[in-house]
């Protein structure tokens, strides 16, 4: 039976919002079997904002929980290119007969409409930034609504951490150790890019973890000339190799910041990418010394979530639901001193938080020889 009592809202929609993250899943569970122990209906919005648009709700049911703990992924889809305020419809024809420009629409109505076609009294969302502006929309629409953050990048304002990122980190130092034995066999600057947008968390903490030489952070531009004397350093003491991680948003000194392509349909449409082919083009050009780069890519976001993440987000979905039950919409569940707290949800909507200078971290790497390529 459950402990805790029952609430006026009966019928609620969850949705996963923005990119794949490891833990998604464990927040679906911890919502859905919540819910259901007292006496709410849930529905599953399917593809994100995508489904809210399109209409496409699935019925959940504690049959859908069943071993979903530890998959990574989500169960429900999402996407990350349906904002329901600036939904591109169209587009104008090429010149000279137009101007080429994707056509917008704000289709916000259309998912209120669908959602009071399914009955659904309130939301929990799930999702990074972008997911929080457009569920900071429906919450000023009369919508009760409930953020849960997410995001591998750990950069959503107003949270100290979330989930998807622990598992995120495992996985690139794993990778980071693997590279680091075939640098040394071969004597070798290996570099390895991580992903991490415009914030450097995931490269700062698995730097670190790996033992990684250098670091480079897009809070941190970097001087290559810092980065060649660090690896002739290590070379001429005889170490075997040098081992770089580098967030794919870091950038040089008076640079730019390496873009893979531009996607005119996407919220955030510059994908970056190709720092690390960079850095390891003039490393060896410049030093001499055989270098190898590997990017990590989307490996950092599939599969299984660590045990960390899947107790944090099962903490996380039984928070939203806490708030939902006492009423408190218009939030986003947060981490704030190791402690369970919650935030308006306009708060994270388009803000990043980004690594600060006085991060602890970095002063403990300096300490242990790392450099941040200043």
């Amino acid at each position: 039976m459950p402990t805790h009592s029952c609430p006026i809202v009966k019928r609620i929609a969850v949705l996963t919002g923005g990119g794949d993250c490891p833990g998604l899943n464990a927040v679906i569970r911890a919502v859905v079997l919540d819910a259901i122990s007292c006496g709410m209906s849930v529905v599953g919005v399917e593809d994100g904002y995508l489904g809210l648009i399109e209409n496409r709700f699935r019925e959940m049911t504690e049959a859908d929980m069943v071993g979903i703990l530890a998959r990574g992924g989500t169960i429900l889809g999402s996407n990350n290119k349906s904002n329901p305020s600036k939904f591109p419809v169209g587009q104008n024809p090429p010149p000279p007969a137009g101007d080429g420009k994707v056509i917008y629409k704000d289709v916000t109505d259309r998912c209120l409409a669908n959602l009071r076609e399914h009955g659904v009294e309130a939301m929990v969302v799930i999702g990074g930034d972008g997911t929080m502006t457009s569920a900071a929309t429906f919450s000023q629409m009369g919508i009760p609504v409930v953020g849960v953050p997410k995001t591998i990048d750990n950069d959503i304002e107003g949270t100290e951490i979330t989930f998807g990122f622990q598992t995120a980190v495992d996985t690139a130092t794993e990778a980071m150790d693997r590279c680091r034995t075939t640098a040394d066999s071969h004597h070798r600057a290996m570099i390895v890019e991580v992903m991490g947008r415009n914030a450097g968390w995931i490269a700062l903490h698995s730097g670190v973890a790996a033992g990684a030489d250098v670091i480079l952070l897009p809070e941190i531009p970097f001087k290559m000339e810092t980065i060649y004397t660090k690896i002739m350093s290590r070379s001429k003491r005889g170490r075997k190799s040098t081992l770089v991680c580098v967030s794919e948003g870091a950038a040089p000194q008076g640079g730019a910041k390496v873009v893979a392509r531009v996607d005119p349909l996407s919220p955030d449409p510059i994908r970056l990418g190709g720092v690390g082919k960079f850095l390891a083009e003039q490393i060896e050009e410049a030093t001499g010394v055989e270098s190898r780069y590997a990017v990590l890519g989307h490996v950092q976001r599939g599969g299984t979530p660590s045990a960390y993440d899947r107790v944090l987000s099962t903490l996380l979905g039984n928070h939203a639901m806490v708030l939902l039950r006492e009423g408190k919409v218009g939030r986003m569940v947060a981490v704030q001193g190791g402690r369970l707290t919650d935030i308006d949800l306009r708060e994270p909507a388009g803000r990043q938080r980004l690594v600060r200078a006085d991060e602890p971290l970095i002063a403990a790497a300096r300490a242990v020889g790392a450099t941040f390529g200043e």
